[in-house]
């Protein structure tokens, strides 16, 4: 009985707390729930676009969406037998469309694709539906082809899905970038936070941070007129536009992301154990990378993480520095990543459509893959972090 007393009373002094918040700091109270309001609401906004995202792909995730040029064609008194939803899907009609049409409108529309049917294609790849996970995920021998190939061309007769060489090209352009402003980046954070007279560090790093201001397109522009001509010059490949381009060019823009976080970690890092190596002997190279840097992994870490994901999920340098999709490991050929695609193509995709179906689970994917990414990351970090403290 006493314990639950004892509850009561302190649910009333919270009660009376909050309260007296509200009475005596009305606006600081009033700040606190709006900054916990928007905190939630970023969080909702986040969670219904990947909703609207998934829903407009689900079509593409369950296997349900047809491609094939050449579909199948029924007379007007075979499709008059068929249950009203089958007659809908073969007539492509959503619910209200098929509700609103009567018997007569059915009937014309039947004719119609029976008349489309006289201009189907010969080839054998028209009766293939493009958007089943086998044609999305493998390589097939498509008419006019020595072998299987990895093919993404969403126009012409025969529509081509396949979303690896996507994958492979968003893969090279981020590993490239992020192998361009690792070094750089942790090596400007190293000398601002442990090296850099205080003097310097003053202007040094607004500096490097301002370089995050400049708008993608102004980059993207600079490499496509610029650098292309530039490193085409120095390494004489024959693909102006290609996946090294895109990558160098996405350096650009993912080294501040990196120094400014992998710099706040170096700097949190104690000022004794700097003070500690210096009493032994070691110069201040030598503690700032045997010493500061392995103390300030799991920050670093982190900011590798948030620019590869920075590089995965960038849009218009890659956009402006990009060309065709092809299955190829070099990075001397041309390359387009996921949102690349995404970017070019969703405006000339027709509503519904299966191309329009496509580039939404593209959408989704790209999403998910950097959820599970920045997920792996925290618990490496967490590892990490618990390492360098002594804990289990």
């Amino acid at each position: 009985m006493s314990h639950k007393v004892q509850e009561n009373a302190e649910k009333a002094n919270r009660w009376i707390g909050i309260r007296r918040g509200q009475t005596r700091r009305p606006l600081e109270w009033l700040a606190e729930k709006g900054i916990l309001v928007v905190s939630f609401s970023t969080i909702l906004m986040v969670l219904l676009i990947f909703i609207f995202v998934t829903k407009e792909a689900l079509p593409i995730f369950f296997g349900t969406m047809n491609s094939a040029a050449n579909q199948t064609i029924l007379s007007v008194e075979e499709a008059t037998k068929l249950k009203p939803e089958a007659l809908r899907e073969y007539l492509n009609l959503t619910q209200k469309e098929f509700a609103d049409a009567d018997a007569e409108t059915r009937a014309l529309l039947i004719e119609v694709r029976a008349e489309a049917a006289k201009d189907q294609s010969k080839d054998k790849d028209a009766k293939v539906n493009t958007t089943e996970w086998r044609y999305l995920l493998k390589a097939h021998q498509w008419t006019g082809y020595d072998k299987p190939e990895y093919i993404w061309q969403p126009v012409g007769d025969i529509h081509k899905y396949n979303i690896i060489p996507l994958l492979l090209g968003s893969l090279k352009v981020s590993l490239v970038a992020l192998a361009f402003a690792l070094p750089i980046a942790l090596g400007a954070a190293l000398y601002v936070s442990q090296l850099a007279r205080p003097s310097t560090k003053e202007w040094l790093k607004p500096a490097i941070e301002l370089l995050s201001g400049i708008p993608s397109v102004v980059l993207g522009f600079f490499a496509l007129i610029v650098l292309a001509s530039a490193l085409q010059n120095i390494f004489g490949y024959q693909t102006r536009l290609n996946a090294f381009l895109a990558g160098l060019s996405l350096g650009l823009a993912v080294i501040p992301l990196v120094f400014s976080i992998a710099e706040d970690a170096l700097t949190t890092v104690p000022a004794s154990y700097m003070q500690a190596a210096l009493a032994l002997g070691s110069s201040k190279w030598q503690a700032a990378w045997h010493i500061i840097l392995p103390a300030a992994l799991p920050g670093v870490f982190a900011a590798a993480v948030l620019g590869f994901g920075r590089a995965l999920g960038e849009t218009m340098i890659v956009l402006m520095t990009s060309s065709a999709s092809i299955m190829s490991f070099s990075l001397f050929d041309s390359a387009r990543p996921i949102t690349a695609a995404i970017a070019a193509e969703l405006a000339e995709a027709v509503f519904g459509g299966h191309h329009y179906r496509i580039l939404f689970m593209l959408g989704a994917l790209l999403f998910s893959l950097t959820f599970v990414l920045n997920l792996l990351a925290d618990l490496v970090i967490s590892k990490l972090r618990n390492r360098l403290e002594g804990k289990k």
